[in-house]
């Protein structure tokens, strides 16, 4: 895998990127002179080296930062992360016993979502379905079989924030469809057709919502999977790659728009996963 990416970006100097901001507890964090390290960095760590079919170096040690990092007082979205995290990197024993700590603070039976907890991937405090999309994709991971009544809620759920053609809170944004589709397809059911991605997709990457300028990273990469999902390709496949190729930084990660943004760990995984999900359309 690795090496079909290597024709369109400088691979070497993403590994570099990586491998300057890993610590000596086995974690890493995005800002190479802070040793702030934390779950977040750590998973996307974990996730580019397993996209090029890489060993993560010291891998027992960021087994056991990740290992460490669960804890109750961390946010679910953390929790999840590490969660898959110690499965990718075949500790499934312990990726198991993470799961407990899940199930504290998500009980569709009781009604409890995660919703409003801190620790959010994208926005600083979770949107209402990403704790859904991470607890979905750690049950995934630490091979948890949801009941047909857990199914059912957590369906009921994802269904209350249906905007028109997609998912979101006032509107429906690529973020949140991506994720409802993901989730829903997760639990077994039939993934709705929805044309709000193609909606959001201009001649070079896609937008949060629909008709709006200017593209995005992250709408980039949800929307791209999200359309994998529905079995559509995007209109623009070429220009969408030119548009991934250019957000590279000197340093070796990527950043989220073509007009400012540093590197960090989950922009720089998410331009390889688009850029590689693209190249298999």
């Amino acid at each position: 895998m690795g090496s079909k990416l290597e024709k369109y970006v400088d691979i070497n100097a993403v590994l570099r990127y990586l491998e300057g901001r890993r610590h000596e507890d086995g974690g890493y964090c995005f800002v190479s002179l802070l040793n702030e390290t934390n779950v977040n960095d750590t998973y996307y760590a974990v996730k580019i080296y397993d996209l090029l079919g890489l060993e993560v170096p010291d891998e027992e040690k960021t087994i056991e930062f990740l290992h460490t990092s669960l804890k109750p007082q961390q946010a679910t979205v953390a929790i999840a992360m590490a969660v898959e995290g110690l499965a990718i990197l075949g500790a499934k024993d312990l990726a198991k016993e993470g799961l407990s700590l899940v199930f504290e603070k998500y009980s569709p039976l009781e009604g409890k979502f995660a919703v409003g907890l801190g620790g959010s991937e994208e926005f600083g405090t979770a949107t209402p379905l990403e704790a859904t999309y991470w607890v979905l994709r750690a049950f995934r991971a630490g091979n948890y079989k949801v009941s047909s009544a857990e199914k059912r809620k957590i369906k009921d759920f994802i269904e209350s924030f249906r905007k028109g053609d997609g998912y979101g809170v006032k509107q429906a944004t690529t973020t949140m469809t991506c994720q409802a589709i993901f989730s829903l397809n997760a639990l077994g059911y039939p993934v709705p057709k929805t044309g709000h991605f193609h909606k959001c997709e201009v001649y070079g990457g896609f937008t949060e919502v629909p008709y709006s300028l200017p593209p995005y990273l992250e709408p980039t990469f949800y929307a791209v999977r999200g359309l994998r999902l529905i079995n559509e390709k995007p209109r623009y496949i070429e220009p969408h790659i030119r548009f991934i190729r250019a957000l590279q930084n000197p340093n070796g990660g990527f950043r989220r728009s073509l007009e400012m943004g540093i590197s960090n760990f989950q922009n720089t995984y998410r331009a390889l996963r688009a850029l590689n999900d693209l190249l298999s359309f």
